[in-house]
């Protein structure tokens, strides 16, 4: 690689950093748009909405929580589009990933807690692994779309778990959850009197550790080889079926981790989840937001967790309807797919003679 491609490739990164952040400029002022044709002040809107994460430790506590599920979702859907496919089963693997968790954090008696805690964080892990390495299998020997297969995995965890909780793992209790992790198996604090705990920094280790493997190990290089051109890696000795199954599995573990930090940190046993959390969803906007970067993805992340988290603060003070949030969730992800619009509204200029670069850079991004 020339230093010409070096500083092209480092201008390109900048480029889509720009692009995500005039996206969620753009949101904003749609946002505002909305809130002043109601009547309301955005200016307080928006306060009330910093406040709650940035107004006083217990909402900074808070606000790592909602957080925390959107880097493990984020990265799990980020995973699987760096290889070509596109995960929408992260809400599915995230629920039994919980219950994975729950399980494992009550069933195992006499353990100290560094072993207990590993042990129900592999336990979400694994299962939601396992739940999205079906999919992958499908995709990678029948060539079943990873979509539909996916989408179905969600509605099956989904009834699957509602059955386990108000069947055979039922806790002893009217409402329909599981037995309570035991002290053993729980996460750290470490923001009392908030919720939040550890399970924010496995989320930013995981972070690192996607990080390695798709820039500086073969499996990573390979998954994204696939994902750019599978026939390409496939003449070049690259297994594309093996990389399908083998990102899946990577996808659906990250997601699985995701829903045991929630069970083990903030509610130490699984609830009936009949009507889906939305974490999985909310997770491909992050991965679309972060570029499907690690880094990327921590900071989308922090963006929606702010958003999720402040806008019951903004309905309280502002009178302004917490559905509002919803909308400019939805303008971020808008304005990130209408990439094209925004380069023309900031008038972004590019050499001609790089489209057919930039055009390869851009599928890998996407």
């Amino acid at each position: 690689m020339t230093l010409d491609d070096l500083q092209r490739a480092k201008s390109q990164r900048w480029e889509r950093v720009w692009l995500s952040l005039v996206a969620v400029l753009l949101a904003l002022l749609v946002g505002a748009i909305v809130i002043l044709w109601a009547g309301r002040n955005p200016l307080l809107a928006y306060y009330a909405l910093w406040t709650a994460s940035f107004g006083s430790w217990r909402g900074f506590g808070e606000a790592l929580v909602s957080i925390t599920p959107l880097i493990f979702t984020g990265l799990s859907v980020a995973f699987a589009f760096r290889t070509g496919l596109f995960n929408i089963g992260a809400e599915g693997q995230f629920i039994v990933g919980q219950m994975g968790a729950a399980v494992a954090g009550y069933i195992f008696t006499g353990l100290p807690a560094v072993i207990h805690v590993p042990l129900a964080l592999l336990a979400g892990a694994l299962v939601g692994g396992i739940w999205a390495g079906i999919p992958g299998v499908l995709k990678a020997r029948l060539g079943a779309h990873e979509v539909i297969n996916t989408i179905m995995m969600n509605y099956i965890a989904l009834y699957f778990t509602h059955y386990l909780v108000v069947g055979p793992l039922k806790g002893h209790s009217y409402l329909p959850v599981t037995k309570q992790v035991l002290d053993s198996g729980k996460l750290w604090r470490f923001l009392p009197p908030t919720r939040a705990n550890i399970g924010f920094l496995v989320a930013l280790g995981m972070a690192a550790v996607v990080y390695v493997i798709l820039w500086r190990t073969t499996l990573g290089y390979e998954c994204r080889a696939v994902g750019l051109n599978p026939e390409a890696a496939e003449y070049a000795g690259i297994s594309v079926p093996r990389n399908l199954v083998n990102s899946m599995l990577i996808s659906g573990a990250l997601a699985g981790m995701g829903g045991a930090v929630q069970v083990l940190g903030v509610q130490h046993r699984f609830y009936d989840l009949f009507g889906f959390t939305g974490y999985g969803f909310d997770g491909i906007a992050v991965a679309l937001l972060g570029n499907n970067h690690p880094l990327g993805i921590i900071a989308g992340a922090s963006l929606f967790g702010i958003l999720s988290r402040g806008s019951q603060n903004m309905q309280s003070v502002a009178q302004v309807p917490k559905e509002v949030i919803g909308i400019v969730q939805a303008a971020v992800v808008l304005f990130i797919a209408a990439d094209y619009l925004i380069r023309k509204l900031v008038s972004w200029h590019r050499p001609q003679r790089t489209v057919g670069k930039m055009t390869a850079t851009s599928k890998e991004g996407h």
